[in-house]
């Protein structure tokens, strides 16, 4: 099985430690964040990793280098002149991943007791792609069906809402927070190609452009325990989750 790890972002919200070094880099108990989420991803299963890289790309390099490819066939997908988001950088992969059917597809800055495996089965046969999300409180949203198909975006601090259903009542809809974690036909290429996506784009954007037409689908893991790392405060809860 394939999987992709994002690790090509400037870490902003981790600054002055991204000053210095990838986001991927970070040091979480002692491991940095890449460290953490490969060894997470290869021992559910996946053989074959693409992570795709950017800000201090040679520093990712080296150390999946000194890893020794964490023990897995790790493969790079370097964006040279700028991150491409999620979307592009997907994209970009494209000749890594098209043709291995299903591949998971992981943030770097995403530590959770997700069991993947689990996670990798909840796709149905038709889905596109298949979201893990949660209850959790923030400020966007995805929206669902009853079936949990998406169907929609909402920020809720400015009421804005995007969907491509003309008028579709967001208060009637199953509101989730995306958790960063995707499992992905390869279908999903063509149907990029489709649409004439841009070289560079937010993955969750094709998904709103695309939800009408592909079955893109939300996955709730009960029980679940989750952090994004992506900010310095961040980084104690996750030392905590990952000592348990």
């Amino acid at each position: 099985m394939k999987a992709m790890i994002f690790a090509a972002g400037l870490g902003t919200r981790l600054k002055p430690m991204t000053d210095t070094m990838p986001k991927a880099l970070v040091p979480v108990a002692g491991r940095p964040l890449l460290y953490h989420v490969a060894h997470k991803i290869i021992d559910a299963g996946f053989g074959e990793l693409v992570i795709n890289t950017h800000h201090f790309a040679g520093m990712i390099e080296e150390y999946v280098h000194d890893q020794n490819g964490f023990g897995a066939d790790v493969v790079i997908s370097h964006e040279p002149v700028q991150p491409l988001e999620t979307g592009g950088g997907i994209l970009n992969a494209r000749p890594l991943l098209e043709g291995c059917g299903r591949f998971l597809v992981h943030n770097v800055d995403i530590i959770s007791d997700l069991d993947l495996r689990w996670f990798m089965d909840q796709a149905r046969p038709d889905a596109v792609s298949t979201l893990l999300v949660s209850q959790r409180e923030s400020s966007r949203y995805l929206l669902f069906d009853d079936g949990m198909r998406l169907v929609g975006w909402k920020n809720v601090k400015t009421g804005e809402v995007k969907s491509p259903y003309p008028g579709l009542d967001a208060d009637r809809c199953r509101r989730m927070a995306f958790a960063g974690i995707h499992c992905m036909s390869d279908t999903i290429f063509a149907k990029m190609e489709e649409l004439g996506m841009p070289e560079r784009f937010s993955i969750i954007d094709f998904y709103l452009a695309a939800a009408d037409t592909c079955p893109i689908y939300g996955v709730v893991a009960p029980s679940l325990r989750i952090l994004d790392v992506g900010k310095a405060g961040a980084i104690a809860e996750a030392e905590k989750l990952l000592s348990l």
